[in-house]
């Protein structure tokens, strides 16, 4: 697997090649390690392949820089993620300009059924704030199992971390450099944080500086990852209008905050809302509508009137577990409940046949 994971960082490394051309090529050649291997003339026989390409196939640099990479990812116990890996997130897999490998540092569980990305202005004012915070808030109450996407940058890029993380929502940020440093270095103790329940995203190896250039690569994967684009507060100019109209080239929810239209940094969400890029929206309830959410917390009364009618003293045991837990799996509940595995199968079938719990992939359970 490392000798693997070697040649499709070296892969990432070609100038020229994106997605659907390094499918092709290891398609064509059979793996990673046996494209390295190819003659110029070989290469050059690959539709897509020019002479220029096929050079720089041939260099020896990139292996050298990914054995280098491999290292450094090894010491620090960072995950890569290959587009063709079952690992990289579903939703960027489809995008047709998605970055070739990531490089991750966290938990993995960004193919969830909700994503939100949230971005805006680093010059956030005091209302935006106030916004971003009560909507994550709000959207905790309901959602256990949303996570939030966004750029840790300043402004609302953090404040949306920062709300996540204090309302225990999963929450990535996506960087414009490598793993080997956090900008803004202010920022670094909420990156700390968030690796608990989430973590950091990049396609920039170590040792790669946040130039400007990649805040716009890093915004298109803001875009990618996600269900929905919120756009808290922005100017007219700026990353979060990039990323919403990134966002609505990937058929991507854009939703956006109205603004004082006489306020320099509301001109970006109106400007949204009059093209009909992103529709308005002032709250949790506009966001459910807009996405077509069932509400969680709309469905609590029906779960509490039959929460006195489980067919056994079982179920109603681990019913209160998840009550206290966004999401367990069945040997979790076992151990946890000190109920054997045959009887917490049968309980949970029986509470999910009841319409008051869901199966999770990998034998999870969550409430509905």
């Amino acid at each position: 697997m490392t000798d693997c994971l070697k040649y499709q960082i070296a892969i990432s490394l070609i100038k020229g090649i994106g997605p659907k051309l390094a499918r092709n090529l290891i398609a064509y050649v059979g793996n990673e390690q046996d494209v390295f291997k190819q003659s110029v003339s070989s290469l050059l026989k690959i539709p897509g392949i020019g002479s220029i390409t096929a050079s720089a196939i041939r260099k020896s640099d990139v292996i050298e820089r990914a054995e280098k990479e491999l290292e450094f990812i090894d010491k620090h116990a960072i995950d890569a993620h290959f587009f063709t890996s079952e690992s990289f997130p579903k939703r960027l897999a489809y995008c047709e300009d998605a970055p070739l490998l990531i490089y991750t540092k966290g938990v993995n569980c960004w193919d969830r059924t909700k994503v939100i990305g949230v971005v805006g202005t680093r010059k956030a004012s005091e209302q935006a704030k106030i916004n971003c915070e009560t909507l994550v808030a709000d959207i905790a109450k309901r959602y256990s199992d949303v996570v939030i996407v966004s750029g840790l940058a300043y402004g609302i890029d953090v404040c949306a971390h920062r709300a996540a993380v204090q309302n225990n929502l999963s929450t990535y940020g996506v960087l414009a450099h490598g793993l080997d440093r956090i900008y803004p270095s202010l920022h670094r103790n909420t990156a700390k944080q968030m690796l608990e329940n989430g973590g950091l995203i990049t396609e920039f190896m170590s040792d790669t500086n946040p130039d400007r250039p990649n805040f716009v690569r890093r915004n298109r994967i803001v875009a990618g990852m996600v269900d929905a684009l919120l756009v808290l507060e922005s100017g007219i100019k700026g990353g979060a209008i990039i990323t919403a109209r990134i966002a609505q080239s990937y058929n991507r929810d854009v939703l956006a905050f109205p603004g004082d239209v006489n306020a320099e940094l509301s001109k970006g969400g109106n400007y949204l809302i009059k093209r009909n890029i992103a529709a308005l929206i002032e709250g949790v309830d506009d966001l459910e509508y807009a996405l077509g959410w069932e509400s969680v917390a709309k469905t609590k009364p029906q779960q509490a009137r039959l929460f006195n009618d489980f067919k056994s003293e079982e179920e109603e045991i681990l019913y209160k577990l998840l009550l206290t837990s966004k999401e367990l799996t069945a040997n979790e509940l076992s151990m946890q409940s000190s109920l054997p595995i045959s009887k917490v199968s049968a309980s949970m079938l029986s509470l999910e046949f009841a319409g008051l719990i869901k199966c999770l992939p990998g034998n999870a359970f969550r409430l509905l």
